[in-house]
């Protein structure tokens, strides 16, 4: 059952990106308009999906626990295989792709991909939407500090500073402040719809906009680089199950180790790309990675689930 709602759901976040791919191929959209949708994206729907994140889920000590424990779980998951991946590759530095390597293997698209996907395989504990945000909060501190590093071989890059203070850091602080004071129980019905709907345009917006830069670049250089598929097993296979099976034994309930295992198993994160683009650093591969990964990713999350 559980490889069917996650087939399902993984071929219904996809599809989102057929709309996109034509409307550019019909040449009513291009890639130039996509840092205005992606502005969009980033500094309004994304805070909107965090916050709602939250709206399912009655405040409980024990629940704030359980995503104390899940942040420092997949903090320590992500920043141990990056280490992993560095101690490997360190004497490759110099070429720009063995850095990609480090980061793509690790960072996903858990929230914008992942959070819908896990909420269908687990309806009965609400609770993984949080962990979807919470994972989205580690994960952004290692985007903009060893991810800016890996991209552009500079240490000065590295800022607390950023990672602290960006659109999804913040969205998740004003989706826990609500969450934790019992805000969101007086909230207006029609603006609590309002961000949930917002919120819900996340998914759809992130895949349309894959759409059109899997239009704009050219298909043979994205499934010809062997480089790639080492990328995509890393993030799609290697790194998942070994997140899975570093939790598996820990006292941790099943809901908990589900959302590792799926959440980690999310491909590669669009914010590489974008930072990429922002540094000029390996784009293509970049976009390759996100490309392909969310491609293959149809295949590898159902089959994922069958360790559950």
């Amino acid at each position: 059952m559980s490889f069917q709602i996650a087939l399902t759901n993984v071929l219904i976040t996809i599809v989102y990106i057929i709309p996109g791919y034509l409307i550019c191929k019909a040449k009513k959209a291009d890639t130039e308009h996509l840092s205005t949708i992606s502005a969009v994206l980033i500094y309004i729907c994304t805070p909107c999906m965090l916050t709602a994140s939250f709206f399912s889920v009655e405040f409980s000590p024990d629940h704030l626990l359980s995503m104390l424990y899940f942040f420092i779980v997949t903090f320590v998951l992500q920043a141990v295989f990056m280490l992993g991946l560095y101690l490997i590759f360190r004497k490759r530095y110099d070429d720009a792709k063995y850095r990609i390597f480090t980061i793509a293997s690790v960072l996903g698209n858990v929230g914008y991909f992942g959070l819908p996907i896990v909420k269908a395989l687990v309806p009965s504990s609400p609770e993984v939407t949080c962990y979807s945000s919470v994972y989205v909060l580690s994960m952004n501190i290692l985007v903009f500090t060893v991810g800016a590093f890996c991209l552009t071989a500079k240490k000065e890059y590295m800022t607390l500073r950023t990672a602290l203070l960006n659109p999804s850091v913040i969205g998740f602080a004003v989706a826990l402040l609500i969450f934790v004071s019992g805000i969101k129980d007086y909230l207006p019905a029609p603006i609590n719809d309002s961000i949930q709907l917002v919120g819900s345009m996340s998914t759809p917006l992130c895949m349309i906009i894959l759409g059109v830069r899997l239009a704009a670049v050219s298909l043979k250089k994205v499934f010809s680089r062997p480089f790639i598929y080492l990328i995509c097993l890393g993030k799609l296979v290697i790194f998942p199950l070994f997140c899975y099976f570093a939790v598996y034994f820990l006292p941790f309930d099943a809901a908990f180790k589900s959302a590792v295992l799926i959440l980690s198993a999310a491909p590669c994160a669009s914010v590489i790309q974008s930072m990429a683009e922002m540094y000029g650093s390996e784009t293509e591969l970049s976009a390759n990675c996100v490309l392909l990964s969310t491609l293959m990713c149809f295949i590898t999350i159902p089959l994922m689930t069958l360790a559950l």
